[in-house]
């Protein structure tokens, strides 16, 4: 057995016996062996450029990732989640939009498909009565509480400038805009802004009753003079001198609701720019109103084929007294509610050397004064989308007749099969607007500038000098003009 050597006092020299205790018993238990001491740790060496490089990935790319990310947010998911009214207290936008033909049953289907692809906004439609409407419009968008998107005739544009915003091409680029009618292109475009986009078109045409043209063996004419010829040929006085049946409502202004417009078709036939209509030539401006009125006085060895104190032009057209009418395609819905038979088709205005007619339409645009320019301007590129005329027009037929004509060059050919509506659509490609014209029932610029050409009419009716009438007209235009900013 090993000694057990015990270290006791060092001062101690005498041996001293020990007492010997007995060795332990092994344990059953193993016992684990002490830890290693700790291998300290190498200092810290500088960091190499490969080091330096790796350090600033680690840095930059969650960076770009993040950046990356926020621009995917930004772009393409927070629109979605604005249009779908998350975002903000959950009240959409509110946009009021005033119209004038259509009632809201028709429009609605239309402003439910823009609501359903655009949640963040509401649209309400109004029907607005055409009586003093300008005068309204002009007074509520002045006063704060007008409409945000409404309609407009074409002879207003640059009269209402002021009120009206002018378009982006992010909301109709150049080349949509083309797809317009050249007088679209000229009317809404002011000081080479868009100012208005128009969702239907109409021109003046000539209205023939076939069966009268028939009975004389006659086709319809083409060129002015034809038409005189035919005028006189088919009028028909019966035994007092009185006339029976007119060759043609042409010559008067009170009995013709479209006598502006048909002055304006032999104004702008003769050369007559009529968006400078004050500043016309006296003389073309006289042989114009010369030509006009010798149909109601059978004058310059005319046929008298119209009589001043006679019926409404409309009215006598639809009881089957008149050969020729002029007309725009509104005059088909009061032709076929009065003579549901009577044969009667429409044709192109006769000319004198090139085909020119007028257009009269409205158009849709933003006012200046809105609160919500966005989704006004919003609203407006949603309709005057192809597929939404489409639809529109699709819509107003199920209420009536037709709908109406489309202002996009591109949808006449829809139209060249029905003989009766496309006339007026294929004579738009050389329509002109004109001041003078009827129907809009504006008490400012239209009206009175249509009472100056009335008295005007008047005037050379009751043997005053077309010269002296003229004289009197061109000074009464360029007023109105002036006073409304126009020349």
């Amino acid at each position: 057995m090993e000694e057990n050597v015990v270290f006791g006092n060092s001062k101690n020299t005498t041996e001293q016996p020990v007492a010997v205790q007995p060795a332990p018993q092994a344990s059953s238990v193993p016992v684990s062996p002490p830890p290693p001491p700790e291998t300290p740790s190498p200092p810290p060496s500088l960091p190499t450029h490969h080091g330096i490089l790796g350090l600033l990935l680690k840095i930059l790319i969650p960076l770009l990732v993040l950046g990356v990310l926020v621009v995917v947010f930004i772009t393409y998911v927070l629109p979605i989640i604005r249009n779908s009214g998350i975002v903000g207290n959950g009240a959409p936008v509110a946009i009021t939009y005033w119209g004038l033909w259509e009632p809201k049953e028709v429009i609605q289907p239309i402003i439910d498909e823009f609501e359903t692809q655009n949640k963040g906004i509401k649209v309400t439609y109004e029907q607005r009565d055409i009586k003093r409407y300008k005068e309204t419009l002009l007074t509520r968008i002045n006063g704060g509480d007008g409409p945000d998107v409404y309609r407009f005739h074409n002879s207003w544009t640059k009269s209402m400038k002021d009120v009206l915003s002018p378009i982006p091409s992010s909301v109709i680029t150049t080349e949509e805009f083309k797809k317009y009618y050249p007088v679209v292109q000229s009317d809404m475009v002011v000081s080479g802004g868009v100012y208005g986009i128009p969702l239907m078109m109409d021109t003046l045409v000539m209205f023939v009753n076939d069966k009268i043209l028939e009975d004389y063996g006659i086709g319809v004419p083409e060129t002015w003079e034809d038409f005189t010829k035919v005028a006189g040929a088919v009028t028909v006085p019966d035994e007092t001198g009185q006339i029976h049946t007119y060759g043609a409502a042409i010559g008067s202004y009170d009995t013709i609701s479209r006598a502006p417009d048909i002055l304006s078709v032999l104004f702008a036939q003769n050369r007559i720019n009529l968006k400078e209509p004050g500043k016309a030539s006296p003389g073309s401006v006289e042989e114009a109103l010369r030509f006009y009125t010798n149909f109601a006085t059978g004058r310059d060895n005319f046929v008298k084929v119209w009589n001043p104190e006679g019926q409404p032009a409309l009215e006598a057209f639809a009881g089957g007294n008149v050969a020729m009418y002029f007309g725009y395609s509104w005059d088909i819905f009061t032709v076929k509610a009065r003579s549901p038979e009577l044969v009667f088709s429409t044709h192109k205005i006769p000319y004198l050397s090139t085909p020119i007619t007028v257009a009269s339409y409205w158009a849709e645009g933003v006012s200046s004064k809105s609160k919500h320019q966005k989704e006004s301007l919003l609203f407006l590129q949603f309709l005057t989308k192809k597929e939404t005329q489409q639809k529109l027009y699709t819509l107003e037929a199920k209420t009536r007749l037709f709908g109406e004509l489309p202002a996009r060059e591109d949808l006449a050919a829809a139209f060249s099969d029905n003989a009766l509506l496309f006339p007026f659509l294929d004579q738009a490609k050389f329509a002109v607007s004109s001041y003078f014209v009827s129907d809009t029932h504006d008490s400012s610029v239209n009206e009175q500038l249509n009472t100056y050409l009335g008295n005007a009419v008047r005037s050379v009716l009751g043997n005053t000098s077309p010269g002296s009438a003229v004289e009197t007209l061109l000074k009464g235009v360029n007023q109105v003009l002036t006073r409304y900013g126009i020349n």
